[in-house]
């Protein structure tokens, strides 16, 4: 994740755990399950487990259900290190890849519908965005079903700009006569939206260059913001994230957590109580560059 000199910095550190493989024919390019696969220009290596040194980390999050874990297994090999979150019983798994001559890193963030504090899954979720900044957040949503997995993305777009839309199982809609217009949903997001089938590694070469850009540009799109037709509601959130950079200046998005402490969102407000929330905002230590 990009630090405050322009280099790159971890996510909240896991607990050791143990490696796993995990294999899925289904998930692999056909006759390909190892080698690099071909994206123009540029080559997807997969690394398998997570590298030691990184240029960019990219979360990869959605709902149950969307084919996370096979957009996972496509970008690194289907292999991964599996281990805790810090603090918590939540299992984390990360892997690596290189492409277009980067190294990234990808966090496989716990399925969850909400980044609303209802669950530990969803708190792990929000907090690995919110205070992780990732340099890229892929969301993973089903495309015959995408009326229950846009809150998510809409969520996470008030969070951060830095977002690509992998819009998976494309080839489940078509064979249920459904066409989703990505284009259009581009501008609506003001975010890359990939149509993909990740099962086919349909896609793939897509998500990997929209990755790239998106990881590579200096000027992402700003979060999105919702203004509140209501005056007095959007005076108070206003006036809320005001006193919340004022007391927790790292914190990367102010706004966000007013709206979730006016929700009553019942981890934040814990996290303000016990000045937990300066501490998650504290940049994490810059990992080493790859050369």
């Amino acid at each position: 994740m990009r630090g405050p000199g322009g280099g790159t910095e971890d996510l909240p550190t896991p607990r050791p755990g143990p490696s796993q493989d995990t294999h899925d024919s289904h998930d692999a390019a056909p006759g390909c399950a190892s080698c690099a696969l071909s994206t123009g220009g540029a080559r997807l290596a997969r690394l398998g487990l997570a590298p030691g040194r990184h240029d960019h980390v990219v979360a990869l999050a959605g709902n149950p259900n969307t084919g996370k874990s096979t957009v996972f297994n496509a970008l690194t090999g289907l292999r991964q290190h599996v281990g805790n979150w810090s603090g918590k019983t939540v299992a984390r798994a990360e892997g690596g890849f290189t492409y277009g001559g980067a190294r990234y890193r990808l966090v496989d963030l716990p399925g969850t519908y909400s980044l609303l504090s209802t669950s530990a899954d969803e708190d792990v979720a929000r907090d690995a965005l919110l205070f992780g900044q990732p340099d890229v957040v892929v969301v993973v949503v089903d495309a015959t079903r995408l009326e229950r997995n846009l809150p998510l993305v809409l969520q996470i777009r008030q969070i951060t700009g830095r977002v690509v839309v992998a819009l998976n199982l494309v080839d489940e809609a078509r064979r249920h006569g459904l066409t989703v217009d990505a284009r259009h949903l581009t501008r609506e997001l003001g975010v890359p939206v990939v149509p993909m089938a990740a099962r086919r590694n349909e896609g793939i070469p897509d998500l990997l260059a929209a990755i790239a850009q998106v990881a590579g540009t200096e000027d992402a799109p700003a979060p999105l913001r919702l203004v509140h037709k209501d005056p007095a509601l959007e005076e108070a959130v206003t006036e809320l994230a005001g006193r919340v950079a004022g007391r927790f200046p790292g914190v990367p998005n102010a706004r966000w957590v007013a709206l979730r402490l006016l929700e009553g969102d019942p981890g934040i407000e814990a996290a303000v109580r016990d000045g937990t929330l300066g501490e998650l905002a504290t940049p994490a230590t810059p990992v080493e560059r790859a050369g």
